[in-house]
């Protein structure tokens, strides 16, 4: 059974009116690159009965002692907006057992890794990048974010200063789904995949690449069937594969 830590609020920034990244501090958790927590909030002040949670990805790498976690106000939900409303030396919770399989432990070895995601799925990838797991076990890595907006495509200094850091070695490619940006793709990732696209941006798609996928569930199946149609097949432990995803929507 999780054990629940409290946290104090270091930052809470606003990328959009919807979106927005917490940076609390809380006791040592550890947790590998890529896995995701459940944070809380009480309904009433000191009664834990009524306490409500949601998981969210971490953000920073393991070795960051300040945690940061990245998401989404769902307006009618019971969590979200009154998460996006904390402020420095507020305080809320957060479980003592990080979970998921989303990680490189079970991933095999590489040439290239990619890591797609749409919207707040970028969160673990942020995290990956900045493991050294990520970048002793494979030669190239890519980075692909799907958004609606422009203003969506988030966390670009922290990008910037990998790209900056890796060279050749780090791709970035957003992908703006409901308007035309500068610097990014138009429409929706599978398309960008089943239309070449991707790989024009980006580097070709190798039969060993590995990738993984972290986002709302129409993306995750659409990627999958386009790279399925490309010969790649979901990895499991019993029958090796190209894709690994896990969803917590």
């Amino acid at each position: 059974m999780s054990r629940w830590l409290e946290a104090k609020v270091i930052e809470n920034r606003h990328w959009t009116p919807a979106l927005f990244s917490l940076r609390v501090e809380a006791p040592a958790l550890a947790f590998a690159a890529g896995q995701f927590v459940r944070i809380a909030l009480d309904e009433v002040t000191g009664d834990a009965g009524s306490r409500v949670a949601r998981a969210f990805s971490f953000v920073n790498p393991p070795r960051d002692p300040v945690l940061e976690f990245y998401g989404v106000v769902v307006p009618e939900g019971p969590l979200s907006p009154r998460l996006a409303k904390l402020e420095a030396g507020d305080i809320l919770f957060v479980a003592d057992n990080p979970s998921g399989f989303l990680v490189l432990d079970e991933v095999p070895q590489a040439e290239d890794l990619w890591l797609v995601s749409t919207g707040t799925g970028i969160a673990p990838f942020l995290s990956i990048l900045r493991s050294d797991a990520c970048w002793s076990r494979y030669r190239r890595v890519i980075l692909v974010h799907g958004v609606r907006h422009a203003p969506e495509l988030v966390y670009r200094e922290l990008i910037d200063g990998i790209r900056r850091e890796r060279g050749a070695d780090f791709r970035y490619v957003p992908l703006v789904s409901r308007e035309r940006a500068p610097g990014a793709l138009e429409g929706r990732i599978p398309a960008a995949i089943g239309d070449g696209r991707l790989e024009a941006t980006a580097i070709p798609i190798r039969p060993d690449s590995q990738f993984m996928l972290c986002g709302n569930p129409d993306m995750l199946r659409d990627v999958q069937a386009a790279l399925g149609a490309r010969g790649l097949r979901k990895h499991r432990r019993r029958a090796p594969g190209q894709i690994t995803v896990e969803s917590f929507w």
